[in-house]
């Protein structure tokens, strides 16, 4: 059972590997990105497994005894997030041979998706929250150098803005670390969440908590710290983007979960209130920057950050039933947004722009890309019978339940406002004459790009139809999260 613990972390290890030593082998590093997310995939599926049967897996790394050795950990929520990674990380890999240019490729760009992934999926299983700094910035270190991979103006100065900012937060989560090490004497999640509840300083406690929240806050781009987001992820090339939206906040919200609902839940009334205020204002200022953009890019960005605000909302209300919507939430907002991003690319490629002025027309050349946009936007607006309503409903169900209203209120405020801004793109790019009396399609779309769009899309459309086993499934995990 130990090894299927490991293996989603050395499976991109190796990957990565591979590819350096085929240094300038372009045929063999296009094959090693996809069969190593099909090995991650893989892997995940089948420790997913095991703990859906054999219940919490742990492993001690080189059989130092817990909490002094390195502790690996998954339950339900980590392990559906490493399947999670291998699906985006094997969409993304396929999607990347047909829109990857060879300078990029041959510059080691293989090689560090997997060191990326291989950073997600560490911090998703480690059960030491040093560890997770460790991840963090294994994380970090990747994908500033995929963002800037090809020295672009933009990419550059996209880049130091997201390496700027997620520096600072490093230093923030490192100095939370030192400083929780200090009055606990450990680092192991499971001996911290003894520790802290038998300590007699409350006001420290919740000091550390906020120092928590504001270092994954800026790593998960929560209002107010979400600034670097939409300044940077429209600048790499779109499977990039993709992988980005995909995975990374994400990481920093599955921190923040993990943490408030292991660690730090001794003031709730305090700490977890200001997290469902937070979720609203992220949820509001993400949507009015989306509504205020004119490029398709800049709007998912900022549609990045107004969904974190649902997940983050489940989180603040802290009920098994909040809790299993952000898990519920999580699963179908990884796959939605990366569709969008991969459709973006799409029509990139199709017409050379993203900007929606330039756009047009598209419906009548494209009808299959058409549908292909329409399903996750449609999702992410929370339209049934899409994942995206099944998500939405089960969070706002559970503010109802705990009389939450005015979080309620939001959450479907916004829900109107991402349609709408759904509706901008549809209407621009897809629906409006493109202005030249809508000519004939003029490029194919390749098989590597349309291929993980329609796959994540039927997914869409999948788990919409099969939302009551994945509740079930959510609430299970989430129940593991808060002990019961």
């Amino acid at each position: 059972m130990g090894l299927w613990l490991i293996l989603p972390i050395l499976i991109p290890f190796l990957s990565a590997v591979a590819t350096l030593l085929a240094w300038g082998q372009r045929p063999f590093q296009r094959a090693m990105g996809v069969l190593g997310t099909v090995g991650l995939l893989g892997a995940g599926v089948m420790l997913l497994d095991s703990v859906w049967r054999d219940g919490v897996q742990t492993l001690q790394v080189g059989n130092w005894p817990a909490p002094f050795g390195i502790t690996l950990y998954a339950d339900l929520f980590s392990a559906a997030m490493v399947i999670l990674a291998g699906l985006i990380g094997l969409a993304v890999a396929v999607y990347s041979l047909g829109s990857m240019d060879a300078d990029r490729e041959r510059f080691g760009y293989y090689a560090i998706f997997h060191i990326l992934l291989m950073g997600v999926c560490g911090a998703f299983l480690t059960g030491d929250i040093f560890n997770l700094y460790v991840w963090f910035e294994v994380m970090l270190i990747a994908s500033f150098v995929l963002m800037v991979l090809g020295g672009e103006r933009a990419q550059l100065e996209g880049g130091i803005k997201y390496v700027t900012l997620n520096l600072m937060a490093s230093a923030l989560f490192l100095a939370a670390v030192g400083i929780l090490y200090g009055v606990t004497g450990t680092l192991n999640m499971a001996d911290l969440a003894h520790r802290l509840e038998r300590m007699s300083a409350p006001g420290l406690t919740t000091a550390l908590a906020l120092m928590f929240l504001v270092a994954f806050g800026i790593k998960a781009a929560v209002f107010p710290l979400f600034f670097w987001l939409p300044a940077s992820y429209h600048t790499p090339p779109v499977a990039v983007s993709a992988l980005f939206s995909g995975l990374l906040t994400k990481v920093g919200v599955y921190a923040l979960i993990r943490v408030f609902t292991r660690l730090f839940v001794q003031d709730v009334g305090y700490t977890h209130t200001l997290i469902l205020v937070i979720a609203g204002l992220t949820m509001i200022t993400g949507v009015l920057g989306a509504v205020a953009q004119t490029e398709v890019r800049r709007i998912l960005s900022f549609h990045i950050i107004s969904q974190i605000g649902y997940m983050v909302m489940g989180l603040g209300m802290l009920t098994p039933l909040a809790l299993g919507g952000a898990i519920f939430y999580i699963i179908h907002h990884i796959i939605v947004k990366t569709n969008l991003f991969l459709i973006s690319g799409i029509v990139l490629h199709l017409r050379g722009t993203h900007q929606l002025k330039n756009l047009g027309g598209l419906y009548r050349a494209y009808p299959g890309v058409s549908f292909l946009f329409l399903i996750p936007a449609l999702s992410l607006a929370g339209l049934p019978p899409l994942s995206g309503f099944f998500a939405k409903l089960a969070l706002v169900r559970a503010g109802l339940e705990t009389g939450q209203f005015a979080i309620v209120a939001v959450a479907l405020g916004v829900s109107l406002l991402t349609l709408f801004s759904m509706m901008k793109i549809w209407n621009e790019a897809f629906w409006k004459p493109s202005g030249e009396d809508d000519p004939p399609p003029t490029r194919s779309v390749p098989t590597a790009l349309w291929m993980p769009t329609a796959g994540l899309a039927l997914l869409t459309i999948l788990i919409g139809l099969a939302a009551g086993p994945l509740l079930v499934f959510s609430m299970r995990a989430a129940e593991q999260l808060l002990g019961m």
